[in-house]
């Protein structure tokens, strides 16, 4: 990934022009009758510009049909349109190789892709798996049914009090036994920035594999998977401008190879006998049946989009915001930030998102409130019900950024919370009694 920003590097000169955001129609829109949109729910997925909407159109309404079978002009303008996207992410990556980029549904498949291939074919009673307190459930749950099918031990890394995972406490946790090492490289809820190519060195060193999910970094923050030295990374198009329904795993051509074909069927096959397949070669043997076409093409051009802006300046614009949001919450009385501090720690530890709690109202009621002055956030466990059982807390409500974020919109949901607090604020005073006869 790039390296972050030094604070004294991160201010106003860094955020990214409004005119930006001329590319994203559905954020000129106003909601509830005269209230601009204010989009900070973009760590769920984010918008999408019109360069990547008017791809899909293109696809759809010139070249659309399927892939690697047709020999017809149709098909082969879908299939080389379909394959340089395959080229666009192995670039965007920093791959060596596009037969190592496999496209998915998503993040979520890309994951289960490897616990039920690489896992099924590898794992063993007693084999440790080792998971950290901030996954999403898509990295934790696929693990879990991997434990339960092989008898392998899930074990937890331990995380600061204030949200950030140390690589000496790897050091503690990695022993011979450990075969898989799961991890995201940021978290969707504190927005921790993880040390990835430490914990990866760590994984490798005792014999373990490295599985990474980018989803909260591919779109933020420059991704180079073999200068990080990961072995699987995972993330999803729809968090970083392009369509739903298409992922990327990435995976080194060694470990692609000699895994088992997670699912059956059309395409994945070299030769199909009576009683017998052969599959085929990388990466068709993980993309059984019709693939995501229009949508791999979509996220060839939101790479496209991306790549022209700057995943630097990117990164630099998000932490701007970060900071400012940091601290403009502080100041609401009773409100608690999640995560490491960007003003302690420096805005490197942190990717562009604020999540946080209030004594009251419930983070499902801010998030309501929010919604009527316009303000769009997430709200509850954000799929990360343990770290929020770790934190002593049920909800917590997040506001995400991106690129199209305004510093103006950061104001919006700081004015609105200042609003709701005082609304939910204690009162203080006591019931009076009642005199007698009352």
């Amino acid at each position: 990934m790039v390296h972050p920003p030094t604070i004294a590097d991160v201010n106003e000169a860094d955020l990214l022009p409004e005119s930006l955001r001329e590319d994203f129609p559905i954020l000129q829109q106003t909601v509830h009758g005269d209230k601009p949109l204010v989009f900070l729910d973009s760590a769920a997925s984010s918008q999408r510009p019109r360069q990547v909407t008017q791809a899909l159109v293109d696809c759809y309404e010139q070249d659309y049909a399927n892939v690697h079978r047709g020999i017809h002009v149709l098909s082969e303008r879908a299939t080389d349109a379909y394959e340089l996207a395959r080229a666009k992410v192995r670039d965007f990556i920093g791959a060596e190789h596009s037969r190592e980029v496999v496209f998915t549904a998503g993040t979520t498949a890309s994951i289960n892709t490897v616990a039920r291939s690489w896992g099924d074919a590898n794992l063993a009673a007693g084999d440790e798996i080792l998971v950290t307190p901030m996954e999403h459930h898509s990295n934790l749950v696929p693990w879990f049914q991997l434990a339960e099918r092989t008898g392998a031990v899930i074990k937890h890394v331990a995380m600061t009090d204030d949200g950030r995972l140390l690589p000496e406490a790897f050091d503690e946790a990695i022993n011979e036994r450990t075969k898989v090492v799961a991890f995201t490289a940021v978290s969707n809820t504190l927005g921790t920035v993880n040390p990835v190519k430490e914990i990866a060195a760590k994984a490798r060193a005792a014999g373990a594999i490295s599985v990474v999910d980018a989803a909260q970094s591919a779109p933020h923050m420059t991704t180079d998977v073999r200068q990080l030295g990961v072995d699987f990374l995972a993330f999803s198009a729809h968090k970083l401008c392009g369509p739903s329904g298409v992922g990327v795993l990435y995976g080194r051509e060694a470990l692609l190879e000699a895994m088992p074909p997670f699912l059956g069927g059309g395409s994945m096959i070299n030769r199909v006998y009576d009683d017998h397949f052969t599959p085929a070669g990388l990466p068709a043997k993980f993309e059984a049946g019709t693939p995501p076409i229009a949508p791999a093409i979509g996220l060839g051009a939101a790479i496209d989009y991306l790549q022209a802006i700057g995943l630097g300046r990117i990164h630099a614009h998000e932490a701007a915001l970060v900071g400012y949001a940091w601290r403009r919450l502080a100041d609401i009385e009773g409100l608690r930030l999640l995560g490491p501090s960007p003003l302690e720690h420096g805005p490197e530890v942190r990717a562009g998102l604020v999540s946080f709690v209030l004594d009251r109202p419930h983070a499902h009621d801010i998030a309501q409130l929010l919604d009527r002055d316009g303000v769009a956030v997430r709200a509850g466990h954000h799929c990360t019900q343990p770290l929020h059982d770790r934190l002593g807390i049920t909800a917590s409500t997040r506001a995400s950024f991106y690129l199209y974020t305004t510093r103006g919109e950061v104001d919006a949901l700081a004015d609105s919370l200042a609003t709701v607090r005082e609304k939910f604020r204690p009162t203080g005073r006591k019931r009076k009694p009642r005199s007698a006869g009352e």
